[in-house]
């Protein structure tokens, strides 16, 4: 978004065009032009764009920060954690309690937990990551310093959004995990056949049959397109109300033909409202990993726990 406002600049005879710029900001990078050009296998194409990138950058950070802990803790004389690892044994244990085992019950939670872990601090950090401007501060650093051309890696992997959990495609990816771990764990604590049969209750008399279960198979399909569309939704439109905030200032530059106008609604109006939505981002960043987090382990739970 900054560097296209530089542009703009340079080029103020043409118009700024504010739903582009936003929409560029927040898109992955177009499959045409891949940060990483791959072949394709099957018909697939597994070129690697801006948000593969952002998924490799967040599982590389979660992968580092929890192995350091975690031997800094071993190194310990002390089975107590301390620092670091105490918040991460906080973190854990609350996550065990407090979602954990009142869905899946004693006999489940160490089967389940380490999955809705997973998906916690995974989420949180895409959605944390996704907040800071690194890419933002390499647009002006090549803008400024370094030049470089438009085809050059650099520039290309400047374009698009940051925060992967916005893409619908890695939200129905996580959402999928848990659809499969709902049809595992039903199997899993009632057998395959018996799980399936429990999707609808029992007794009934078999007219009701017909209309009830294409209700509950609808119903198994729409709980990961809930989730899908929940997350993905949520941090996608954070960040489109701080960027079309602070294209206002654009917008009344033109509109009054002078940049003191553009200056004095930034200042009063777009900068304390984009850092107010920055702040609520702030908080909707561990709000939607701990909604994701829940709703999947209620899901799995209904699984284990069939009551009709």
């Amino acid at each position: 978004m900054i560097l296209a406002l530089l542009q703009h600049n340079e080029s103020a005879n043409e118009p700024f065009e504010a739903g582009p710029k936003i929409m560029e900001h927040i898109s992955n990078s177009s499959i045409e032009h891949p940060l990483i050009h791959l072949p394709k296998v099957f018909g697939i194409d597994f070129s690697v764009t801006k948000h593969v990138l952002m998924l490799w950058i967040v599982a590389a950070v979660v992968f580092a920060v929890v192995t350091l802990i975690a031997r800094r803790h071993q190194k310990r004389s002390s089975a107590v954690p301390a620092g670091t690892g105490n918040a991460l044994e906080y973190a854990v244990e609350a996550i065990r309690d407090n979602i954990a085992l009142p869905n899946f019950g004693r006999k489940w939670v160490n089967t389940w937990t380490p999955l809705i872990l997973t998906f916690f601090v995974f989420i949180f950090s895409a959605n944390l990551i996704g907040l800071i401007p690194i890419f933002d501060v390499l647009a002006l650093l090549n803008y400024y310093v370094l030049h470089q051309g438009p085809e050059s890696f650099l520039v290309r992997v400047t374009h698009g959004g940051t925060t992967a959990t916005a893409n619908y495609n890695v939200t129905a990816g996580l959402a999928m995990v848990t659809f499969f771990a709902i049809i595992l764990a039903g199997s899993k604590a009632h057998g395959a056949i018996k799980h399936f049969k429990n999707i609808v209750p029992h007794g009934l008399a078999w007219p009701v049959y017909i209309i009830l279960i294409p209700i509950e198979v609808m119903g198994m399909l729409v709980k990961p397109f809930a989730l899908t569309m929940r997350l993905a939704a949520n941090m996608t439109g954070g960040h489109i109300a701080i960027l079309a905030v602070m294209s206002l200032v654009f917008l009344f530059t033109e509109m009054f033909k002078t940049a003191l106008a553009g200056i004095a609604v930034g200042m009063f109006l777009s900068v304390p409202l984009a850092l107010g939505i920055t702040a609520l981002e702030l908080i909707v960043v561990i709000v939607q990993a701990y909604v994701f987090t829940l709703l999947s382990a209620v899901f799995i739970g209904m699984a284990i726990h069939v009551h009709h």
